[in-house]
């Protein structure tokens, strides 16, 4: 095993990056998407039932299968592989940014538009950033959920450690498959684990502190 992770550091980090660039690109992506959708559809009991719905559902959707239909579209490599980590991605982040957006108390809101503030300017100022808590734990929820999804992407040959993965599931019984198998398994929970350290500094820096108290 040593052996084996010595000959292949360089590809082994450079693999690793790639996929924590994928998730994390398409994190942010999944993210932005989410809570312009919450925001649209918050204020609205039927919108926020079908969200809620399509988050449930679109759940249940094998991983594996939709990114073999992506294939005949749009082709191996990079594009199948975003499409799938930020559908997924997008899911938990949408719901709890619903949560997030409805569970605001309505007495703050309407001191704000009290004030003067606009409906935009109250969502952007007040309650986003009330919201911001629970639309986070959403988003670590996902990270951890994407990470193995990645892996799944290179059955269409999208980056990141999967190629390990598979590399060695196509040849168990062959020389180095199960340490190639072992590798991409275990680099996976350390950039998870990695990922979910960065997301719990990022809600201490950006949670403002009143309701942090």
């Amino acid at each position: 095993m040593l052996e084996f992770l010595g000959d292949r550091s360089g590809q082994i980090l450079f693999s690793s990056w790639q996929h924590l660039s994928l998730v994390v690109q398409c994190l942010i992506l999944a993210t932005i998407l989410s809570v312009v959708i919450a925001a649209l559809v918050y204020r609205s009991s039927a919108l926020t039932s079908i969200a809620n719905s399509v988050s449930a559902v679109g759940l249940t959707i094998p991983s594996f299968a939709l990114i073999g239909l992506l294939i005949a579209p749009f082709g191996f490599g990079v594009t199948p592989a975003v499409i799938v980590v930020t559908f997924f991605a997008a899911l938990p982040i949408l719901r709890n940014a619903v949560v997030g957006l409805t569970g605001i108390d309505r007495a703050v809101i309407e001191s704000a538009r009290g004030i003067g503030m606009s409906r935009f300017r109250t969502l952007v100022r007040v309650e986003l950033p009330m919201a911001w808590p629970v639309i986070l734990a959403g988003i670590r929820v996902s990270a951890q959920m994407v990470m193995g999804i990645a892996a799944i992407t290179a059955y269409a040959l999208g980056p990141g450690l999967g190629g390990f993965i598979f590399s060695g599931l196509s040849r168990l019984g062959g020389a180095n498959s199960l340490e190639s198998v072992i590798t991409g398994v275990v680099a996976v929970i350390i950039l998870a684990l990695i990922l979910d350290l960065l997301l719990v500094g990022l809600g201490r820096i950006t949670t403002p502190r009143g309701i942090r108290v």
